[in-house]
């Protein structure tokens, strides 16, 4: 009895020197991606470091956290190797993957994947219909800013000119009562109403003024017709949003180019699915190889029009809520969730999941969402990307009123 108890304790004490032998800092691989890690102040923040910190409270451990050195998640590579995240945990760089990573069978292979933290599907990212974005001022919209105080200086400039031109010339006063009909008012009002292609009478007697009128309004009629083809362009090419609902509207028109991330699990999704509808999305993105290189890329794309951006509801909730000229389709398929990854074997993997439930039940998972998801819109709606009048007809309009 006395010699089971010695036994006992020593294996305790053995037991106890090796965990305190083992050094208990975990080497955590992340990657760059807004909310979930964000640098600030060479430091990381975002949802999942938030998520890491409280998980490591519960399980009683430290970490270091380094970005992930080629910038992926992780996929099989062309040599059939793992890259991103995914290898770093298989090459025994990484203890613990943290990020947004999709819960895949793939991956479940070669890695040890903990519950899911967060859920998700796929879904699409698109442009409003530009009647939901329209304003009181969407007639300013065929010229950028630029253009139209290009043209507010070219109005006072030839206003300007036209009163000094008749101040100087004998035939633009009246004899009797020595006064000038192009006053500093006329002048403005005279050259508004060319401006709208309107007479705005008495008309310049002078030549000197005829010549500056007729410069004026020959520059008033090349700068309308690029108004109005510039509007009319804008408004009939302008893709609708309205028109695609979910991917079967999407697979079914040819006039909205579309995309998603290049090497993700949603490619993955399309390319091994068995549905018709999937399957003509995944030849078209792989025939006109129309895929992006970050979710940013994506996101702009679909800000400029004609592109519609195919990813996780999760990630597209966000852009939307930054983003006002942004929609996302109700139409979400493929649901998954976000784990974490460590090798396979993990002695830690057992209490991670434990930890991942009880800050579910907690609603700190919820709390952590509401933190870093805003609920409303970070910037203003801006009007969508237009036709606007280029440089060269900027200049060329310009030299044809100054000439």
């Amino acid at each position: 009895m006395l010699l089971n108890v010695v036994v006992l304790f020593l294996t305790f004490v053995f037991d106890m020197r090796i965990c305190h032998a083992v050094d208990p800092e975990l080497r955590v691989t992340t990657i760059e991606q807004e909310p979930y890690a964000m640098s600030k102040g060479g430091e990381l923040e975002g949802f999942c470091m938030d998520l890491l910190h409280e998980v490591s409270k519960k399980v009683d451990f430290t970490y270091k956290v380094h970005l992930v050195k080629d910038g992926f998640y992780g996929r099989v590579d062309e040599s059939g190797r793992w890259n991103g995240m995914i290898g770093e945990v298989v090459r025994g760089e990484a203890d613990l993957a943290v990020a947004p990573l999709t819960l895949t069978a793939a991956r479940a292979r070669v890695v040890a994947m903990t519950k899911p933290f967060m859920q998700t599907g796929i879904s699409i990212l698109l442009r409003k219909d530009s009647t939901e974005t329209q304003g009181s001022f969407t007639f300013l919209t065929p010229f950028n800013s630029q253009t139209w105080i290009s043209l507010l200086v070219a109005y006072v400039g030839t206003a300007a000119c036209m009163f000094l031109v008749a101040r100087l010339s004998p035939c633009e006063w009246v004899p009797q009562s020595e006064k000038n009909k192009f006053g500093i008012v006329h002048s403005l009002w005279y050259t508004a109403g060319g401006l709208t292609l309107q007479g705005a009478g008495p008309h310049p007697k002078s030549l000197s003024g005829r010549v500056v009128s007729c410069c004026w309004w020959f520059f008033t009629l090349f700068l309308l017709a690029h108004y109005f083809t510039n509007l009319t362009s804008s408004n009939s090419t302008q893709p609708s949003s309205s028109t695609v609902k979910g991917f079967e509207d999407l697979a079914n028109q040819d006039k909205m180019e579309y995309g998603c991330l290049a090497g993700s699990s949603t490619l993955a999704f399309f390319k091994n699915s068995n549905n018709m509808v999937y399957r003509r999305i995944y030849e078209h993105m792989e025939r006109r190889k129309s895929f992006v290189t970050s979710m940013d890329e994506g996101v702009r794309r679909a800000k400029e029009g004609n592109y519609a951006f195919i990813g996780e509801s999760v990630s597209l909730d966000l852009a939307v809520a930054h983003h006002c000229e942004l929609t996302r389709t109700h139409e979400v398929i493929g649901m998954r969730g976000y784990s974490f990854a460590a090798p396979i074997g993990s002695p830690f993997i057992d209490t991670l999941n434990l930890a991942i439930l009880e800050l579910s039940e907690a609603g700190e998972l919820e709390y952590l969402r509401s933190k870093w998801w805003p609920v409303t819109a970070r910037t203003r709606a801006r009007p969508g990307p237009r036709r606007d009048l280029h440089t060269a007809s900027k200049g060329s309009s310009c030299s044809c009123l100054w000439a």
